[in-house]
């Protein structure tokens, strides 16, 4: 598998109401309109205090290496709301999901359709045996989504991770491959 080729082919999906596009300078606006709400960030990432701060944060993480690191877009106003990593781990044929949503754009299934999107990437284009996601167990709604993306409760990690200073337990979702080609 040559991941890096295989995104720069898929550098562009469109879903119904969406697209997942490469993240660009341009989006840093759009982008600290969520990055500085508390609330969006809550479980993610420190939040940007400045909009100098978001381009920077885009330069050195998504424009360093952009391949897996997708822009969710409105296609009806070309809104960037959002990020959806795909993090290939190519020993073993897995990946984890990670995803951001502007909390305007909650509960309108946005996540949901950019997580089969890069779901369905990660089976048919790079021929993953299993995708993953994690959430802070003090944030259920994202387990919610992931399981509207067709993952399964997989178990509990604590102190999986260091998130804003503090050690977090995490809930683990799953989906692999032969569950994803029998729906």
């Amino acid at each position: 598998m040559d991941k890096e080729y295989l995104f720069a082919l898929h550098d562009h999906i469109d879903g119904e109401r969406i697209y997942l596009r490469h993240v660009l300078l341009k989006d840093a606006e759009d982008m600290h309109e969520y990055a500085k709400d508390e609330e969006t960030t809550k479980f993610v990432f420190d939040r940007h205090e400045s909009l100098e701060d978001t381009r920077k944060n885009i330069a050195k993480y998504f424009l360093s290496s952009p391949l897996g690191k997708y822009a969710i877009v409105l296609k009806e106003t070309e809104k960037m709301i959002g990020t959806i990593d795909l993090r290939i781990e190519e020993t073993h044929k897995k990946a984890e999901l990670g995803y951001t949503v502007n909390k305007d754009y909650w509960g309108k299934g946005y996540a949901t359709e950019a997580g089969k999107m890069a779901i369905q990437l990660g089976f048919e284009v790079f021929g993953l045996q299993r995708i993953f996601a994690f959430h802070d167990v003090r944030n259920p709604a994202s387990g919610k989504v992931m399981e509207k993306m067709g993952l399964t409760y997989e178990g509990y990690y604590r102190t999986n991770r260091f998130v804003k200073g503090e050690f977090v337990d995490d809930k683990c979702y799953s989906i692999i491959k032969e569950d994803f080609f029998s729906e």
